[in-house]
């Protein structure tokens, strides 16, 4: 009897566990344990952005660049010399954008000015006799309202937080080139010592993730380039047969949207339109918001599919729920990096689970930031 009795209890509780109820419940018990886990992570990455975003563009650019360094390499270039090139081409490509984007617009402000004004009269005179009819007061009030909000103490306050935003963004800035430079430079090795801290069972299936991870990530941004150039050209285009000022900058400024999947580089769009309204008129910014919308169908009913379907095999619904969730987590930088990052997610998740084939990857091309 003493032999039987601890073990009634033991088989009870044996038997509630073990039936559908209480498998159920063990999922959602271990389900609930890396929600947390996963929440936690997520919570400590979001109070260090400085490190963080800067160390997640540097990685993408990284596999990006890489068979750039690699192509170098097998060349006959020192390594070294091939990383310096390649690091110095992408901040000179990056230096002279900036910078024509400032001789550009300081070069047409005049003209712009000019037709800004005709613009806003003749847009003063629609709303005046227009189909819903604005009265003077109603511009006047509004207009106060937004000098009140400008001026007010709110916005005077925030002069300084704008100022260390601005700081923020250099401190930024710089170290993402420095882990850029060591990325390229040593990424076989780091990817090694990081490894190091995995069991050994399980760190060639980590190694297969990475690789592919890297193969994903170089693919998307190459052709997210492409197609954000695309998109670039044609709206650009229109924009000088339109003679719309300012349509190198609007054309840069599309080209920055196309980072952004789906909604991008239309968002960055309307801004050219609204350009073409104050400074052509309605009928020119109605011809630009058609070249936009036409942009648009190219890039997703031919460009996508073309450079990025077998790279970024991921559903639409997908990516605007990823983007959602980026933008609510980090703003602007959460929905440039989001669709990357969720890319990752899916490859390796992929790869841990054995639904990738065994040479999907290496028939992907590329190379990874070795």
């Amino acid at each position: 009897m003493a032999d039987t009795t601890p073990t009634a209890p033991r088989r009870q509780l044996a038997e509630i566990w073990s039936d559908g109820l209480g498998r159920a419940g063990i999922r959602s018990i271990q389900t609930l344990a890396v929600g947390a886990l996963v929440w936690a992570v997520v919570w400590i990455l979001l109070r260090v952005p400085l490190v963080v975003i800067p160390v997640l563009i540097a990685a993408i650019l990284a596999c990006a660049i890489a068979p750039l360094v690699g192509w170098l390499h097998a060349h006959g270039w020192p390594r070294a010399l091939a990383v310096l090139t390649s690091f110095v081409a992408i901040l000179a490509v990056f230096g002279g954008v900036i910078t024509a984007i400032v001789f550009l617009v300081r070069a047409q402000a005049h003209e712009l000015a000019d037709r800004f004004t005709a613009g806003f009269e003749q847009l003063h005179a629609f709303l005046n006799n227009g189909p819903v009819r604005i009265s003077d007061e109603q511009i006047t009030q509004a207009r106060d309202s937004i000098q009140h909000f400008f001026t007010s103490g709110g916005i005077g306050a925030e002069a300084l937080t704008g100022a260390r935003t601005a700081g923020e963004i250099a401190t930024s800035l710089i170290l993402m080139a420095v882990i850029l430079f060591f990325f390229l430079k040593d990424g076989r090795q780091i990817l090694e010592f990081l490894l190091g801290f995995m069991p050994p069972a399980q760190r060639d299936t980590a190694r297969l993730s990475a690789e592919r991870s890297t193969v994903v990530l170089g693919g998307y941004v190459r052709g997210t380039v492409l197609i954000a150039a695309a998109d670039a050209v044609i709206v650009c285009t229109g924009l000088l047969i339109l003679r719309v000022p300012l349509a190198l900058p609007l054309a840069v400024f599309v080209f920055i949207g196309g980072f952004i999947p789906i909604l991008g580089a239309t968002l960055a769009g309307l801004l050219a339109v609204g350009v073409a309204l104050i400074s052509n008129g309605p009928v020119t910014a109605l011809i630009v918001l058609i070249v936009v919308l036409a942009a648009n169908q190219i890039e997703h009913h031919l460009l996508q599919p073309f450079l990025m379907g077998k790279v970024l095999s991921i559903h639409g619904l997908a990516i605007i729920l990823a983007l959602a969730s980026g933008t609510v987590l980090a703003g602007i930088i959460g929905a440039l990096l989001a669709v990357p990052v969720t890319a990752t997610a899916w490859t390796v998740i992929k790869t841990w689970t054995g639904r990738d084939q065994p040479g999907e990857a290496a028939s992907a091309g590329g190379e990874g930031p070795a």
